[in-house]
């Protein structure tokens, strides 16, 4: 049984990054997919799609490499556990890196990057980073 379905996600993409693969699978969710989603516009991810497998929706993310081969995401961190929640308010959220990151929050709009949450001034919780 799995606790944290973000923080696996995340693994996986930490994990495809070093294995050097192409594109790396989970199982979907709406949550995960927004997460992805929202990666993907900050230009972490190439692509984001959702395919049946066996009946069962799978997440299937593209990743993006620098020319030579580098991964473009350096580090990931899960902030908000499913054994310590991590809320914020629309003041309260700090940039990630000096601003070359991204945090990930889920608030009442809906899931959201940092900038996107502060410009629409809402808090929630802070999910994770990206750098």
């Amino acid at each position: 049984m799995m606790t944290d379905p973000i923080a696996d996600m995340l693994a996986r993409i930490r994990n495809a990054g070093v294995a050097r693969h192409s594109e790396t699978t989970c199982p979907s969710s709406r949550l995960k997919l927004a997460v992805a989603q929202v990666l993907r516009e900050a230009g972490f991810l190439e692509e984001v799609a959702v395919e049946a497998n066996e009946g069962k929706p799978i997440l299937r993310l593209t990743l993006r490499y620098t020319h030579d081969g580098r991964m473009i995401i350096d580090g990931l961190r899960r902030v908000s556990k499913p054994s310590c929640r991590v809320y914020v308010g629309a003041r309260e959220i700090r940039e990630v890196r000096n601003g070359l990151g991204i945090a990930v929050l889920s608030t009442p709009k809906g899931v959201l990057s940092d900038k996107a949450a502060r410009e629409a001034l809402v808090g929630g919780e802070l999910m994770c980073e990206v750098w």
